[in-house]
C-alpha cells in the first residue's frame, strides 16, 4: 500500500505543468450572448403560466456556502457548452442557486486538464471538455451560484486499467469486470481515495466552492459476479464497511484544510437499511463524517411495494417522504450528523414520464419535512422550469409586472 503523500496542490507552482493553469486569474466576465439561436429553450415562458409564489434566497456570507442549497447537476459536456449559459439564466430567474459539476465522472475522464501526477500518468487528461474552467466558474461566482465539484471515487475504469495494483482482480486472473464491461478500482486501497482528494484540492484552487464525492462504495452486482472478486489491498479481518469508513475519513482529513464543505453521495436505500447493502455504506458511518450527505432517493430506484407503496416510481411525493423520514430519524439519534440534502429525480425511466409536477412533488415532500436543501439529477442537464419557484429579486427587473410572475397563487 502506498504511503500517504503530502498535499500537492496548495500552491500555484504545481499548476505550472498544465498550460494556462498557472496564469493569473482573468477578470470575471458576464455569461455569453443572451441568445444562441431559435432552438434555445425559453425558460421564462415556462414560468409565466405557473404562477408559483416567488422566493428570495439570502446570499451567503463571503467565503461560505449559501444557507439554503437548491441545485441541479451538470455533466462535463453541459458545463462546456452554450447550454451552461442557458442554465445560468435559469438560475437567474428561479430558486436554483447551486450547480453540481462533474470534475471526474464514472468513466475516469476529467473535465479539465489536471496537474495531479496520477491523472497525468493514466491519461485522464486526454479528452477534457474545457481547457480552463476558471472563466465559467467566475460567471457562477458573479451570479451568486454555488459551484460544487463532483468527483467519482471507486468507479474509475481509467484508473483501474492504468494501475492494475489499485484495481479489483478476477479470481480467474486479470481485472474483474462489472455488468457493463468495466473494471473498478479496489476501495480497500488508500491511494484510490488520496487521488480523489488531490483532485478535490485542485478543484477548490481553481474556484469550486464545495467538493462532493460519489461512488464512495464497492460495486453493486449480482452475487454470481461479485463472487469472482479479489481485493489485493484487503487487510486481514477488514470488511467493506470498515474500509469505506476508514477511507472516507482519510479523504476528509486530506481536504479539511481547504475550508469547503465535505459532502458524500450515498445510496437512497441507506436511509432505511440497517446493513451495508453489500457495498460498505451505512448511514451512521457516513453521516458522522460528512458535512452534507446526499441520499439518492430517486423513486425509480425503489422496488414495487417498498414502504408499502404499490408503484414508488409513480408516487414521487410519498416515496421521497418515506425515505427521508427514515433518514431524519436515524440522524436525530446521532450526537452529530451531517446536513441531509437529497438528490431528487428529474428524469423519466421505466415507462413513467416525469413532469414538472412530479419533480415539484419531490421538492415539496423534502421541504414539508423541514429539509431546505435538495439537488436535482438529470444526466443531460434538462430541467423543467415550471417545477421551480421564481426568484422575486431576480425576476423583478426582467418580467413586466402584468405577467403575474412572483404573485401569490390564486
Amino acid at each position: 500500500m502506498r504511503p500517504p503523500v503530502g498535499p500537492l496542490l496548495v500552491t500555484a507552482a504545481l499548476l505550472a505543468g498544465v498550460p494556462g493553469l498557472a496564469a493569473q486569474e482573468p477578470a470575471a466576465r458576464a455569461p455569453g450572448p443572451p441568445h444562441h439561436g431559435t432552438r434555445r429553450p425559453d425558460y421564462l415562458s415556462e414560468l409565466l403560466p405557473h404562477r408559483m409564489a416567488g422566493i428570495v434566497l439570502p446570499p451567503p456570507p463571503p467565503g461560505e456556502p449559501p444557507p439554503v442549497v437548491r441545485g441541479i447537476y451538470l455533466n462535463r459536456w453541459v458545463f462546456a457548452r452554450t447550454k451552461f449559459y442557458d442554465l445560468i439564466r435559469l438560475a437567474d430567474s428561479t430558486e436554483i442557486n447551486a450547480f453540481v459539476i462533474d470534475v471526474k465522472d464514472a468513466t475516469g475522464e476529467l473535465t479539465y486538464p489536471s496537474a495531479v501526477p496520477t491523472a497525468r500518468e493514466i491519461g485522464a487528461n486526454r479528452a477534457p471538455s474545457v481547457r480552463d474552467p476558471r472563466e465559467r466558474l467566475a460567471a457562477l461566482r458573479d451570479r451568486g451560484i454555488h459551484a460544487i465539484a463532483r468527483i467519482v471515487v471507486a468507479r474509475d475504469p481509467l484508473l483501474a486499467r492504468g494501475k492494475h495494483d489499485w484495481a479489483i482482480h478476477d479470481e480467474g486472473g486479470g481485472l474483474w469486470i462489472d455488468g457493463l464491461g468495466e473494471p473498478w478500482v479496489d476501495a480497500f486501497h488508500d491511494s484510490v481515495w488520496i487521488y480523489a482528494a488531490q483532485l478535490a484540492e485542485e478543484a477548490v484552487l481553481l474556484g469550486f466552492d464545495e467538493v462532493q464525492f460519489d461512488y464512495v462504495r464497492f460495486p453493486d452486482e449480482p452475487p454470481a459476479r461479485l463472487n469472482r472478486t479479489v481485493y489485493p489491498s484487503r487487510r486481514d479481518g477488514d470488511s467493506k464497511r470498515s474500509a469505506i469508513r476508514r477511507n472516507v475519513r482519510l479523504m476528509k482529513e486530506r481536504v479539511a484544510a481547504l475550508g469547503v464543505p465535505f459532502t458524500l453521495d450515498i445510496f437512497g436505500l441507506t436511509t432505511s437499511t440497517t446493513g451495508d447493502l453489500g457495498i460498505g455504506q451505512v448511514w451512521e458511518d457516513l453521516a458522522a463524517e460528512a458535512d452534507v450527505v446526499l441520499p439518492m432517493v430517486y423513486p425509480s430506484h425503489y422496488r414495487r411495494g417498498s414502504y408499502g407503496i404499490a408503484h414508488p416510481n409513480a408516487s414521487p411525493y410519498e416515496t421521497v417522504r418515506r425515505a427521508l423520514i427514515d433518514a431524519i430519524e436515524r440522524s436525530r439519534a446521532m450526537p452529530r450528523s451531517a446536513t441531509i440534502r437529497p438528490y431528487l429525480q428529474s428524469f423519466s425511466i421505466f415507462r413513467v414520464r416525469y413532469t414538472a409536477a412530479d419533480v415539484r412533488a419531490q421538492i415539496e415532500a423534502t421541504e414539508a419535512l423541514g429539509l431546505s436543501d435538495w439537488i436535482l439529477w438529470n444526466s443531460s442537464g434538462n430541467y423543467p422550469t415550471a417545477a421551480f419557484r421564481p426568484s422575486r429579486a431576480r425576476i423583478a427587473s426582467t418580467v413586466p409586472a402584468s405577467t403575474g410572475v412572483g404573485e401569490p397563487p390564486r
